[in-house]
């Protein structure tokens, strides 16, 4: 083989190789934020590792939610008609967060409670998210009960 040839091949194993990390790299760093939505019953079955981040959905129960006053922990209860999950956040929470009202945390298990880093609340009256709308849906037909009016999944 010719010095020539030889050098170009160099280049297209190079080039080859480079692509080969990068490829790695970006679909090590897509996999590791990926966040799975999970609903309390689903986690407290063991379908959601305890060291993995993902989201928890579901509805703010009812009564359950308590803040220190001078202090930024707050905890609450996420429901979806079948378990509660104890979740705790550290900061302030968005305006449109109250209980009964549908949720989205992004987190941790650790210790049998939820740790959110992230919380999401419905923006209006007639929202909530596709997966959650969808998981809460079969919760309704498990226990028989009719659907809470006016709430569609998003689109």
């Amino acid at each position: 083989m010719n010095p020539t040839r030889r050098r170009r091949l160099l280049w297209v194993l190079g080039l080859v190789a480079a692509a080969a990390v990068a490829t790695a790299l970006v679909a090590t760093a897509l996999q590791r934020n990926v966040a799975y939505l999970y609903t309390p019953s689903e986690i407290l079955r063991g379908d959601a590792s305890e060291r993995a981040r993902f989201r928890l959905g579901g509805m703010v129960a009812e009564g359950s939610f308590k803040r220190a006053s001078g202090s930024m922990d707050a905890h609450f209860s996420v429901t979806d008609g079948d378990a509660l999950m104890p979740v705790v956040y550290t900061g302030i929470l968005p305006d449109l967060f109250r209980e009964k009202q549908a949720v989205v945390a992004t987190g941790r298990m650790q210790g049998g409670t939820f740790v959110a880093e992230e919380i999401l609340a419905k923006h209006d009256e007639t929202y909530m998210p596709k997966e959650v709308a969808d998981k809460m849906g079969q919760a309704h037909k498990k226990h028989d009960v009719a659907a809470p009016g006016g709430v569609e999944p998003a689109r």
